[in-house]
């Protein structure tokens, strides 16, 4: 009757033990979130500093004319009065790619 008894504890071990490695909610189930948790850290690092930097850049926007005439000539061409704009504008290469082949 002994033997029985340590047979079932046995197999009940064993079933929990399969549960808790294998099971739903188990320790699998535990190294994913923790990989996800790393994952998303790095993600949350990474848009903090994009952040950081829109915000720095907001903040010469809202300060400085230099930030503000810096963009307007980068992003729209605009140029100072008496100041002359050169623009050289490189001739497409109408030249087919060699592949090998005569």
């Amino acid at each position: 009757m002994l033997r029985y008894a340590a047979l079932i504890l046995l197999a009940l071990l064993i079933a929990l033990e399969v549960k808790l490695w294998a099971g739903e909610g188990g320790m699998r189930a535990v190294w994913q979130l923790e990989k996800n948790l790393a994952d998303q850290k790095a993600e949350n690092q990474k848009l903090r500093q994009r952040n950081e930097a829109l915000s720095a850049e907001v903040q010469d926007l809202k300060s400085g004319k230099a930030a503000i005439e810096e963009r307007a000539r980068s992003e729209q061409g605009l140029i100072k009065p008496g100041e002359v704009f050169y623009q050289v504008v490189e001739p497409p290469n109408d030249k087919k790619p060699d592949n090998g082949n005569p």
